[in-house]
């Protein structure tokens, strides 16, 4: 018989070391005080600069639910007065052209200069490919930690429309808190070019050398639409070749019909990595601002912006109303597979479907 009393069990357990908590205690007494805030709350921090006010309201613009979306409104109606003396940049390149490395670069340049520069993106990426572009600001670390400049990505996905129209939205805000420069990039190829375009004063398309290879791969429209075609990477044993790149970049250009502004686009090379080339990059930038503007171009070209988006709410406005009613909600499968088995046209179901909306 064994004695207990002499008998110690491997299996007991001393009190060991007192284990963390999970989550942070800091950040759980932060989100417990984080309140909603009033309109009036959300219009003076933006007015005043205030980074996590704006990036909360631009959360608000970028919220699904209808109780946020009205207050987005309420707060981008407030601080439209505010808004409109930035300039606006559109870039856009051709993959592998180094975006990211260049907008850190010249952004880094232009808060040099004491600017204030917001760094915006339209990334219509799908629910398929999942697409992001916070990679992109994990890249433009020094950007990012830059007191001057507020870089901000965009939803990850959702409908191009929509993501346009919010980022559109959050340029006011942007513009309302101080920002006097906006970029706006495009993360997706494709239609975002166009969408971008419509909302920004000046495009920047950036490239790469070897034009007789890449002048296949963008489409004309891209170009035709461009006001500045910057060639990145001119630096090293790639000089010689950005600098012939240029020439053929210039001479496809001349091949376009003039602008409507009365700016004749122009070719230059720079290196993001050296950071050459940046100098002549904004002059050009201010040089058409201040051509458009000389010539009465750059306000209507922004008059023409704010019809054209009114036109776009309307249609997406229409659209999320027809989707969200209830009863289109409940015969959409239905006349879905009628159409899938062939028992009626698409055309039929949908001017069906629109009756009961």
């Amino acid at each position: 018989m064994i004695d207990d009393h002499h008998y110690s069990s491997a299996l007991n357990v001393n009190a060991g070391v007192e284990q963390p908590p999970q989550v942070n205690p800091n950040v759980l007494a932060h989100l417990r005080k984080s309140r909603a805030l009033s309109l009036n709350e959300y219009v003076d921090g933006i007015l005043s600069g205030s980074r996590m006010i704006l990036g909360r309201a631009i959360t608000l613009i970028e919220s699904l639910l209808p109780k946020h979306y009205e207050l987005a409104q309420q707060i981008v109606e407030q601080c439209l007065p505010h808004s409109g003396k930035a300039v606006r940049i559109g870039i856009t390149g051709v993959p592998g052209a180094g975006k990211s490395t260049f907008i850190e670069a010249i952004g880094g340049y232009i808060t040099g200069l004491s600017n204030q520069l917001a760094v915006l993106a339209i990334d219509p990426s799908s629910e398929r490919s999942r697409g992001s572009i916070l990679g992109d600001k994990t890249r433009m670390e020094t950007l990012a930690n830059d007191p001057n400049a507020f870089i901000r990505p965009s939803p990850s996905a959702g409908s191009l429309g929509g993501v346009a129209r919010k980022t559109r939205e959050s340029i006011i805000l942007c513009e309302a808190a101080g920002f006097n420069v906006v970029f706006v990039e495009t993360v997706g190829v494709g239609q975002s070019e166009t969408q971008v375009h419509s909302m920004v004063d000046c495009f920047l398309l950036l490239m790469l050398s070897g034009a007789g290879d890449e002048l296949q791969g963008i489409k004309r429209g891209i170009m035709e639409m461009s006001d500045i075609l910057a060639i990145n990477k001119a630096d090293g044993a790639n000089v010689s070749k950005a600098m012939a790149a240029k020439i053929q970049y210039q001479s496809a250009l001349n091949l376009f019909p003039p602008h409507e502004s009365g700016w004749k686009p122009t070719t230059l090379t720079c290196s993001a990595y050296d950071k050459t080339g940046l100098t002549e990059v904004w002059k050009n930038v201010l040089d058409y601002v201040n051509t458009t503007k000389g010539n009465g171009f750059f306000e209507r070209k922004r008059s023409e912006q704010n019809k054209h988006w009114m036109y776009e709410t309307i249609n997406e406005t229409l659209r999320d109303r027809f989707y969200n009613n209830l009863q289109v909600e409940k015969l959409l499968p239905e006349f879905e597979q009628k159409v899938l088995d062939g028992k009626i046209s698409s055309f039929a179901a949908a001017k069906e479907l629109l009756s009961k909306a």
